[in-house]
């Protein structure tokens, strides 16, 4: 007899926003007006460039179609696929990088609008990420109070690349509401560009910016480390979302290596930087940045320290793997039950009602 397949929890995956003119009927009045008087409601704002490769896996492409328009090809290639129990929506568009505080909370509000309807009113397995306006930290509380209520909303999002880095004390309001709803705050691959995403200037490849968007979320982490934000906020948990994995151990040795030769500059870190960051920072398994060989593979769960830190995510329709299973080459089976429910359950804990 064959044994029965364990269902999964799929924590990123991208349903793409048609465009601004599908965010018009979710916006009120006065912002529908701006939109179309100043002829932006046709407006295309998708954060990944649609025809680079890493857009879509071939087999998942529809010729002439924006990767992650339909719903049905969710269903089939990821949801059915995977054997989905819940998939989390991290919808990546304009609103996050709107230049305007005013018009990023309208593009944020009508994304989640949108996002409810569309998908989650159709689709029982899915849930979403509260996408929220940065730029104005005190508009973003107001939409994590407004969607908090409905309990598909699993998470807030944020992107690694800000306008500041996320340990400042301007962005303590957005994690205050968050652990106040239980809502883990994630933290995606991705830029505002404010700045280059390298330490020393613009690169000149999407090679280059993909590639360097480790040094945004180690940027990231140390921030919110060595500014407080988890002795503030002891009940909140933090996700790294397609930051890889790899980087994760060299990055705790030295981080508390250096903390303890100099921790009396920041007295309010309590514990260890790498005890902090094992018990309250998750990361996503794609894009998986480690090896395939299984022992090396072991080596480098080992080095992390905790099995309770992946979380399992495919990326749809990003191209991060090829075949049929998410799970990286070399993960120990011991491990597949953690990673693919165990973990996501704590993690996200309105998923268990």
């Amino acid at each position: 007899m064959l044994a029965k397949i364990k269902p999964v929890i799929d924590c990123d995956i991208h349903p793409a926003v048609p465009g601004t003119s599908a965010l018009i009927p979710f916006m009120d009045e006065y912002w529908q007006e701006q939109f179309r008087n100043r002829e932006i409601d046709g407006l295309e704002l998708a954060s990944y460039p649609p025809n680079s490769p890493l857009a879509c896996r071939p087999d998942w492409r529809t010729p002439g179609e924006k990767p992650g328009l339909s719903l049905e090809r969710c269903r089939e290639d990821a949801l059915d696929t995977f054997t989905v129990e819940f998939a989390i929506c991290n919808p990546l568009y304009g609103g996050q990088v709107a230049m305007s505080d005013l018009m990023a909370a309208a593009l944020c509000t009508a994304t989640n609008k949108w996002m409810a309807q569309e998908w989650l009113d159709r689709e029982p397995r899915l849930r979403a990420s509260i996408v929220v306006p940065t730029q104005n930290p005190e508009l973003a509380v107001e939409e994590i109070e407004r969607c908090a209520s409905d309990h598909r909303f699993v998470q807030v999002l944020l992107l690694a690349g800000n306008e500041l880095t996320l340990g400042k004390n301007r962005y303590w309001p957005i994690y205050k509401a968050a652990q106040r709803h239980g809502l883990p705050i994630g933290i995606h691959a991705g830029s505002m560009y404010r700045y280059p995403t390298t330490s020393c200037g613009w690169p000149s490849t999407f090679t280059q910016d993909y590639a360097h968007g480790t040094q945004l979320f180690s940027a990231q982490l140390q921030s919110l480390i060595m500014e407080g934000v988890f002795g503030k906020f002891p009940d909140l948990t933090f996700v790294m979302i397609e930051s890889g994995v790899g980087w994760v151990p060299s990055y705790l040795w030295r981080v508390t290596k250096t903390w303890r030769g100099i921790r009396g500059e920041v007295p309010w870190v309590k514990r260890s930087p790498s005890a902090e960051v094992r018990d309250r920072v998750r990361f996503t398994i794609q894009p998986f940045d480690g090896p395939t060989n299984a022992e090396d593979v072991e080596r480098l769960v080992n080095q992390l320290g905790s099995e309770d830190m992946l979380l399992f995510s495919s990326d749809y329709p990003h191209w991060q793997f090829d075949g049929d299973s998410p799970m990286p080459q070399g993960i120990p089976a011991r491990l597949h039950e953690k990673i693919t429910r165990e973990n996501p359950l704590k993690t996200y804990t309105r998923l268990k009602g």
